[in-house]
């Protein structure tokens, strides 16, 4: 083993608002098959295979997603895998931070990632990890800059030389204009910044002592007086609290005098918005990215989804339309990015829709709401062959298919009780889709 193994740490605490209807902060979309059948996170978590000289990932998550954090660190075999449970999100640099404190005295190298980043080409990623490994083990603080295919305005830039595998950064940039960036591109010294990292875990307490020594400080108090429970480490609320919302890049990249960016050309996107979706998407003859529950005439250049209901488009162009079970969004595709201002309203007019769904798609199946009257509450959980889903406090019962949960076989007519304490597992053993019914505290 290296003197310094690689740590993946892999930032899943984002609510994911650019993605509402579907993503909201009760299933933000690192936790949902956006993109293909598997979560965000476990596509991030599966790309780790063939990394050299690593160890088993860190995550960092709120508590509401403890159980999808499990299931998908499971599915991709991560055994020995750490979760770190922030009680609210202060950006990434104190999340990262109580990574770096975790590791105790060990000094591994960081793999910073965030959860819901797309990447085709995972042996470009891999090389390019690999250059960074060896660049953070000398001290560096790495950053990997995306080859730009075109004049973003939605990412901040790196500037850098032209050429080398490993590059000293000259300066970062906030997101430009569209002349700006056309400029950047043309010019061909500057990256966007992807917000993945790469650096020692002490080089990088280090820095934090140097230029946000409170940050450091109120973290090192939230993993000290913190809870751990088997793998799970949860920080202190009252330390945590203290530490200033504040990300990697404002807090340590833009001060210190070692930051080095590592081109990557991988086929990258953020996933940062419905049109960033459209991008990726497979088109049709007429240019548009659609799922299995829509019909389209004549629309062209448009993003169509449900997850829900039928929808039929028709005579339009350039839009994006996507269905929830308990929501729709019509926005213009170049006007994508103003889905958090239309979240924002929800927000101010206190529309429950704004925080949750009625119901979600998830790698394990499907969950909704049925009903909901007073404090009482009915779902129903659609499980398919092989998968798991968590199963929190209520009564079960059982409609049709077969399975276990836990231990404990059930089939159609089955009901079981979990109390309000527990945590189990709702696993499909059989051959077709486990449907249940769960009778549940509600919001009334």
């Amino acid at each position: 083993m290296s003197e310094h193994p690689i740590i993946p740490v892999v930032l899943s605490g984002g609510s994911g608002v650019r993605l509402w209807p579907l993503s909201r902060p009760d299933a933000p979309k690192q936790l949902l098959p956006i993109v293909d059948e598997r979560s965000m996170l476990l596509a991030t978590l599966e790309r780790l295979a063939g990394l050299a000289e690593r160890e088993a990932a860190i995550v960092v998550c709120n508590a509401a997603h403890i159980d999808d954090v499990y299931r998908d660190l499971d599915a991709a075999g991560e055994e020995g895998a750490k979760v770190i449970v922030e009680p609210f999100g202060r950006n990434t640099a104190p999340a990262v931070a109580a990574a770096a404190l975790s590791v105790g005295e060990s000094d591994p190298i960081l793999l910073v990632l965030p959860a819901d980043h797309l990447i085709r080409d995972e042996e470009a990623f891999r090389g390019a990890v690999a250059d960074g490994a060896r660049s953070a083990a000398e001290g560096n603080l790495v950053t990997f800059g995306i080859v730009p295919t075109y004049a973003a305005t939605g990412y901040g830039y790196i500037r850098a030389a032209r050429s080398g595998s490993v590059r000293p950064v000259d300066e970062f940039i906030e997101k430009p204009d569209r002349t700006t960036a056309e400029a950047f591109l043309q010019s061909g010294e500057y990256l966007w910044n992807s917000g993945m990292f790469m650096f020692r875990a002490s080089r990088y307490r280090r820095e934090l002592a140097r230029h946000t020594e409170d940050v450091l400080d109120a973290v090192l108090d939230a993993v000290r007086e913190g809870r751990t429970d088997a793998q799970t480490l949860f920080l202190d609320t009252d330390a945590f609290e203290r530490a200033e919302s504040i990300s990697i890049d404002y807090a340590v990249m833009e001060h210190t005098d070692n930051a080095v960016v590592v081109p990557l050309d991988a086929g990258w996107t953020d996933v940062g918005s419905w049109a960033s979706l459209f991008e990726v998407g497979d088109r049709d003859t007429g240019g548009n990215v659609t799922t299995d529950n829509v019909i389209t005439h004549d629309v062209t250049g448009s993003y169509l989804r449900s997850e829900g209901p039928l929808v039929a488009v028709g005579g339009v162009a350039d839009l994006v339309v996507v269905a929830a079970a308990d929501a729709v969004l019509v926005i213009d595709r170049h006007h994508a990015e103003d889905v958090r201002a239309l979240v924002d309203m929800l927000q101010r007019r206190g529309r429950p829709e704004a925080i949750a769904s009625r119901g979600h798609t998830h790698a394990w199946g499907r969950w909704c709401i049925l009903s909901e009257v007073g404090s009482i509450r009915v779902e129903q959980v659609e499980v398919e062959p092989g998968a798991t889903a968590p199963a929190g406090p209520g009564t079960w019962l059982i409609v049709a298919g077969s399975g276990a949960i836990d231990e404990e076989d059930i089939g159609a007519g089955a009901s079981v009780r979990i109390d309000d304490d527990e945590r189990r597992a709702l696993r499909n053993t059989g051959e077709t889709t486990l449907v249940a019914l769960a009778v549940r505290p509600g919001s009334g």
